[in-house]
């Protein structure tokens, strides 16, 4: 998969707040496709990916959310140990950062989302189509 618009939202740090942003998605039939919640004492980031990322941005920014619009990497990886090591080599052998990294699992493979400091550079050096 090719670089892919993701979505970082700032959200207050409390019971309920999640789920209103969820809902408010839900309310306009834009549906989530990845999504990552890193928290602090005070707010938590979310990172998403959606199916219609530029209307999200309207709804959210519409409901008061700050938004912010980041170029990611989706890779599909199989399922086996080392190959999480294998790529994160490469890109550091090729001076790519990894800035950070979430993603799934199961049986059949995986998907890993990743921002990196060059993303161009590295769907080259990975082969991703």
């Amino acid at each position: 998969m090719p670089i892919v618009k993701q979505l970082s939202i700032f959200l207050h740090n409390k019971p309920g707040v999640l789920g209103t942003f969820c809902e408010e998605l839900s309310a306009h039939q834009i549906n989530i496709l990845g999504l990552c919640v890193s928290d602090t004492v005070d707010h938590a980031v979310v990172r998403v990916l959606c199916d219609d990322p530029k209307k999200a941005i309207t709804v959210l920014g519409d409901a008061g959310m700050l938004v912010v619009e980041t170029d990611v990497l989706v890779v599909d990886l199989p399922d086996k140990p080392g190959i999480l090591a294998t790529l994160a080599k490469k890109l550091a052998k090729a001076k790519i950062n990894i800035e950070y990294a979430y993603g799934t699992t199961d049986d059949s493979g995986g998907k890993l989302v990743l921002r990196v400091s060059d993303a161009k550079k590295a769907i080259k050096l990975l082969k991703i189509k």
